[in-house]
């Protein structure tokens, strides 16, 4: 058994904090893009599922993550309620409860990433019941085929450095279930959503580029070359994303803009995330060019079939999620990956894209699935949707009591409200505004 070691435990308990950062930053970028009169909302679904699943995967979410293994596909309840969760390194050379709590980082921050399907129109009691059997029933068996040693994926040889499959695309996927079971907003498409604040939304990239570091490098688990090497591809991809869509962006509608930057940079460390540990520096500024471009194409997607994704959680994670995690299987590295793995296609190895083919396809099924049928039930229970006149009237006021602006008056309520808040898609079909 490795002793516990200091440097490593060091690392983590840094990366965890920078994990736990990056919620709030969702919320940022978020809560940017919505109404003004949606802002507290927005936030309420990252704080507060910080809150929901920080204890529920204390009680049994880590223990059906990763306790031992039944069948491949869950874990049992060992480690419920923290049971034998200490300062020992089961096996690790960092305490097991530091361990526990890096992964809840990504359960919490999972969950909140499909509220940017459903913003501005979900009812807080649904949102809150919906997150709690989400990461119950979805988030931590998926993690367990992933990440637990005798998870079947992880028996299959599919490589999920931090979490494409497991974080991204199963959130991706769910968000597009909920957008399409949802329906669209009030007025959508005909009206134009409009972020009502981008400073903010800048911002909480920023802080998003920052935490993703703890995100990737922080699944190396240990302080040595593999964090390193994982922090440089990080954020070699996100510079490659921002770029690849601002300069679609320029070549489409002849303008690069911030919204467009602050997506693109997200859609490279999306892409990069199932690779960080296992591809070359060169080949994550591939991943990263590619998953801004695939971005960009899932976000315009939503204007030709006609879902309201608000904040393009699929459009982002789940496309992006799927192109890291196919990609994954073309440039990894033998030298680099687990085991008798082995390299990707490039290597001479094309039966590993075939490998993250069955993980993706696997993954988003059991989402998919699992995501109708918790709508459904609380569609049939406490409902889904505030009525039309909430929804005009604005769900800071009508589900929390609150305004995000003091100085809000109802006139400045249409100034913050704007046009409207798919002003990524403007480039598509107005030929102006920030594309993407």
């Amino acid at each position: 058994m490795p002793a516990i070691d200091s440097g490593d435990t060091a690392w983590l308990l840094v990366a965890t904090a920078l994990v736990m950062l990056m919620t709030p930053g969702l919320a940022l970028f978020y809560g940017g893009m919505v109404q003004g009169k949606n802002v507290l909302s927005t936030f309420m679904h990252s704080f507060f599922a910080l809150a929901l699943v920080s204890l529920q995967w204390a009680v049994v979410g880590y223990s059906l993550a990763f306790a031992p293994s039944h069948g491949g596909l869950v874990g049992g309840l060992d480690f419920a309620w923290l049971d034998g969760v200490g300062m020992d390194g089961a096996g690790r050379t960092v305490p097991h409860l530091l361990f526990m709590a890096f992964q809840g980082m990504f359960a919490v921050i999972t969950c909140a990433l499909i509220s940017g399907a459903y913003a501005e129109r979900l009812k807080f009691s649904a949102f809150c019941l919906f997150t709690l059997g989400w990461s119950t029933l979805v988030y931590a068996p998926l993690a367990h085929w992933v990440w637990h040693p005798d998870g079947w994926l992880a028996k299959l040889g599919a490589l999920d450095f931090a979490g494409g499959t497991v974080v991204h695309l199963s959130s991706g996927i769910s968000a597009l279930v909920a957008a399409r079971m949802l329906g669209a907003r009030v007025g959508y498409p005909r009206r134009r959503y409009a972020p009502h604040n981008l400073t903010m939304t800048l911002l909480g990239a920023g802080l998003l580029w920052f935490g993703w570091f703890g995100f990737n490098a922080g699944s190396a688990l240990t302080s040595g070359g593999l964090a390193a090497h994982a922090f440089v591809t990080t954020h070699l991809a996100a510079a490659a994303g921002a770029l690849a869509w601002g300069l679609i962006e320029q070549l489409r509608v002849g303008k690069v803009t911030a919204l467009g930057a602050a997506s693109g940079l997200v859609a490279g460390l999306v892409g990069v995330t199932p690779a960080a540990g296992f591809v070359g520096p060169m080949a994550a500024i591939v991943i990263g060019a590619c998953a801004g471009l695939a971005c960009y194409g899932g976000v315009m997607l939503k204007a030709r079939l006609g879902y309201d994704d608000a904040l393009d959680a699929f459009g982002v994670h789940g496309v992006g999620g799927a192109v890291g995690a196919l990609l994954t299987g073309v440039f990894a590295e033998a030298a680099l990956t687990p085991a008798g793995v082995g390299g990707g296609l490039v290597a001479g190895n094309a039966a590993l894209v075939g490998k993250q083919a069955i993980a993706l396809v696997a993954a988003g099924a059991y989402a998919a699935v699992v995501t109708v049928g918790l709508l459904r039930l609380l569609g049939a229970t406490v409902g889904l949707r505030v009525s039309a006149d909430e929804e005009r009237e604005g769900l800071d006021s009508v589900l929390h009591g609150e305004s995000g602006y003091a100085f809000a008056t109802t006139a400045a309520h249409g100034a913050f409200d704007g046009a409207g808040s798919d002003e990524r898609e403007s480039s598509a079909h107005k030929g102006t505004g920030t594309g993407g």
